[in-house]
């Protein structure tokens, strides 16, 4: 596990604390707090795909809400083809659960996170969620914020 309640491994301006990442089962989420999203850190020669996401615009990694019905793999899957147009090479792996602890009410909860590779990268097509796209080598500057819950999730899959 890396992170602890005590020592967050990243904060963001409103507050949101990602606090652990457990590098668990797939089939075994955690049981203290609800898994309600997904995540997707997709590589590109050593650059991870970035989205700007329209609602909080800032500079994210593509995911989102799993749908009834749908597994955390899918709705990683889902996203990241709605959010980027991108597809990886092959399956998607699971990397672990992201635990936040969400500001203003101190709400826990995990995220499912994936990564993958991605050898051919597709034209990419703004929409109502994603304004733009990015290959990201955590280290540049990006135009606008990047989402440091995000920044930090991403440099735990390389």
């Amino acid at each position: 596990m890396a992170g602890s309640d005590d020592q967050p491994l990243a904060t963001d301006d409103r507050g949101n604390t990602l606090v652990s990442f457990l590098r668990e089962d797939e089939g075994t989420p955690p049981g203290d707090a609800p898994t309600p999203a997904a995540l997707v850190a997709l590589w590109h020669d050593g650059r991870v795909l970035m989205v700007f996401g329209q609602f909080r615009q800032r500079w994210e990694l593509p995911g989102g809400c799993i749908e009834q019905g749908e597994s955390p793999r899918q709705a990683a899957t889902r996203e990241l083809l709605e959010e980027s147009g991108q597809t990886p090479d092959e399956p998607l792996r699971f990397t672990g659960y992201a635990k936040f602890v969400l500001a203003p009410d101190q709400r826990a909860e995990y995220l499912a996170v994936f990564t993958g590779n991605c050898t051919v990268v597709r034209g990419f097509r703004a929409n109502e969620e994603t304004t733009a796209m990015h290959w990201w080598d955590l280290g540049e500057l990006l135009p606008g914020q990047v989402q440091p819950l995000d920044a930090c999730l991403a440099a735990l899959t390389r």
